[in-house]
């Protein structure tokens, strides 16, 4: 119960950004985690049954069967790079919700300001802390996914590749 209520306290202080940014990160480390489970789980069961049903053509030299050689690596190929841009998108996308809450923050600041008719460092600061908080939450989300996507191409371009030398040339 008290993390929850930490949690709510630090979603108050960083304004309505800071829960759009943990949003984002929800659904950034929902999608690495998929791509684990897939190669953890599926990937090897599903390579199997399509060099199955490579290995049971008999034909295995005309233009169809390399046409259909050409769909079985084209297979692999997609589900191996599913959900990869949607993670390069969360990781691009997080800075950039960090620096609109940096903006909505200041815009607190200058409010201030205004109403105040003055430059009262105590009355600025909750605005200065709203800023800031925003940009840290936004950059920490970021550099916490920023080694997937890498790591996630490369490892579809290898799998691809294998399945490939895997069905034999043709």
């Amino acid at each position: 119960m008290n993390a929850l209520g930490n949690l709510q306290e630090f979603l108050g202080t960083g304004g309505n950004v800071l829960f759009v940014i943990m949003i984002v990160a929800f659904v950034l480390w929902s999608f690495i985690l998929e791509r684990v489970a897939y190669y953890v789980f599926a990937h090897r069961s599903m390579r199997e049954a399509l060099k199955r049903e490579w290995d049971e053509r008999k034909d295995k030299i005309s233009w169809q069967a390399h046409a259909i050689r050409d769909e079985l690596i084209s297979q692999v190929k997609s589900r191996t790079e599913a959900n990869v841009t949607m993670i390069k998108t969360m990781v691009a996308l997080s800075p950039l919700l960090g620096l609109l809450g940096t903006v909505t923050g200041m815009i607190e600041v200058f409010d201030v300001m205004a109403l105040s008719g003055s430059s009262n460092a105590r009355a600025m600061a909750g605005g200065v802390f709203k800023a800031t908080i925003p940009t840290m939450a936004g950059m920490t989300v970021a550099l916490s996914g920023i080694y997937f996507p890498t790591f996630f191409d490369r490892k579809s371009r290898r799998e691809t590749a294998q399945f490939a030398d895997d069905l034999g040339a043709i």
